[in-house]
């Protein structure tokens, strides 16, 4: 969608062009195209990159100053960002940045509040989705927005935590709880902060508020040593972003829904759908290996010592690259997936349900609730429906496994590891590609068509162990007397 940005500089380009003729060659839309990407593209990696300059000079001239100083300076960088990827559209996380202050003021430590915010913010976010959503992937203002709604809901139930009494709350929620008044500046501080704008991650207004007091630094009263390790995540995000550059004209999810994928044979559609669905998110895994170098090095990735003394610079960590790469298991790579997104889904409303007294009915009303933060597409319900699914089978299996004398036996074989790793990694990638295609392709005629194509494989072997483990669980674990009486 073209902004008003867009049209000014193309209307001075149109004008220079008889005093400078090569000058339009330097636009954006001429240096995307020549990337083999889009403009919008072009324009986030290059404000995901322009942390690293933005947290220098916060380092070397903000790093102790006054607190105003540092909200101004993030409040106004982050917006210019928006500006520079959104055009007039910036209004939107403005908007809800201003209301959200007036929330908390009018409404106080109130659960009025919280549910004001939570209503508000999610309803102001999918109405984004519902207007400006299309069949493909467009990088509107609604994709930092996303990040934006979850900072203010957690914001409102931080600020809610901090009028109740000490005692009532857990040692999470103490950790969380806000127990001070946030002015404007310093909600607007938070919400832009250029490291995490426009992809995240989630952080909290008490840990912003220890990096603008200057306390997220392993040497007191001198800036963070944390160079070193941000030029580590920089380095592996670069890493990700070469390999995906490489690997993405040949590997697309546009070919799943070609004659040529349907004619191919059944174990080769599997077998690109195992390669993409690991590919496809090295995307993701390259943004947030960046943004967490610029929040390294600005020193909001502090998060205290190991035991030996060694600084910790993990606490704005969204990817566990080594879990990710070689866990054979979908609890892995959720664990290794957008971490700070999954712990605050956690924290703020999974643990909230626990009165519903059943953990089942809590996960899978988590997991409704991020499929609809991502959008209104049925591809992202039937993903994180896959998902749900496949997490209940993972773990009947892993139960059958540990307790039966049998299973226990042969999986502790030392010579089969090779084998039974092999086989677990194949079923999980395989079926992590199953599930992400209904969440790249979005609309349900495109994914269906995919699922089709193989039958349905995913749902037909989940759905079948769903309701087999359970007798198999049964018939191979002996009961407890059993146990008792051969011991």
């Amino acid at each position: 969608m073209a902004s008003a940005a867009d049209g000014d500089v193309g209307e001075a380009l149109e004008e220079m062009r008889g005093l400078w003729p090569g000058v339009e060659d330097l636009s954006l839309n001429k240096l995307a195209s020549s990337l083999g990407a889009s403009e919008q593209a072009l324009r986030l990696i290059i404000s995901i990159f322009l942390g690293y300059p933005l947290a220098l000079f916060y380092r070397h001239y903000l790093f102790y100053k006054d607190s105003y100083l540092i909200h101004l300076f993030h409040a106004l960088t982050g917006l210019s960002i928006a500006y520079f990827n959104f055009g007039h559209q910036f209004y939107h996380s403005l908007l809800c940045v201003v209301l959200q202050f007036l929330i908390l003021r009018l409404m106080g430590r109130t659960i009025t509040a919280v549910l004001t915010t939570l209503c508000f913010q999610m309803a102001y976010l999918l109405a984004g989705y519902y207007y400006t959503a299309t069949g493909d992937y467009d990088i509107k203002w609604t994709m930092p927005h996303c990040v934006l709604t979850l900072k203010l809901i957690g914001l409102s139930i931080d600020y809610y935590d901090g009028g109740k009494d000490r005692n009532s709350l857990t040692s999470e929620q103490q950790k969380y709880a806000i127990r001070g008044v946030p002015s404007l500046l310093e909600v607007a501080g938070f919400s832009y902060f250029y490291g995490a704008f426009l992809v995240g991650p989630q952080f909290s207004m008490n840990h912003y508020m220890k990096l603008v007091q200057g306390q997220l630094t392993d040497i007191p009263g001198k800036i963070p040593n944390s160079t070193i390790p941000a030029l580590k995540r920089l380095s592996l995000g670069l890493v990700y972003l070469v390999g995906y550059t490489l690997l993405s004209p040949h590997i697309t999810e546009d070919y799943l829904l070609t004659e040529d994928y349907d004619h191919r044979p059944f174990w080769f559609r599997c077998m690109y759908m195992l390669v993409w669905g690991k590919f496809v998110l090295y995307k993701y895994v390259t943004c947030w290996l960046v943004t967490e170098g610029v929040c390294i090095l600005s020193g909001l990735g502090f998060n205290g010592f190991e035991e030996n003394g060694k600084a910790k610079w993990d606490a704005c960590a969204n990817m566990k690259v080594w879990l990710f790469e070689t866990t054979p298991r979908f609890n892995g790579t959720i664990a290794s997936f957008n971490i700070n997104t999954n712990a605050w889904v956690a924290r703020y409303i999974f643990k909230r349900l626990k009165f519903l007294g059943s953990k089942e009915l809590s996960h899978g009303l988590s997991l409704l609730f991020l499929a609809l933060w991502h959008g209104l597409h049925s591809g992202y319900l039937m993903c994180f429906q896959m998902e749900f699914l496949i997490v209940i089978v993972e773990k009947q299996a892993t139960n059958l496994i540990q307790e039966s004398p049998t299973l226990s036996s042969l999986a502790s074989i030392t010579a089969l590891q090779p084998i039974y790793y092999l086989v677990q990694q194949t079923i999980h990638w395989l079926f992590m590609g199953y599930s992400m295609t209904a969440f790249c392709l979005f609309t349900w005629d495109k994914w269906l068509k995919v699922y089709r194509s193989i039958y349905f494989l995913g749902h037909i072997f989940f759905l079948s162990l769903l309701f087999t483990l359970p007798y198999v669980h049964k018939a191979m674990v002996p009961r407890k007397e059993k146990l008792k009486k051969r011991e």
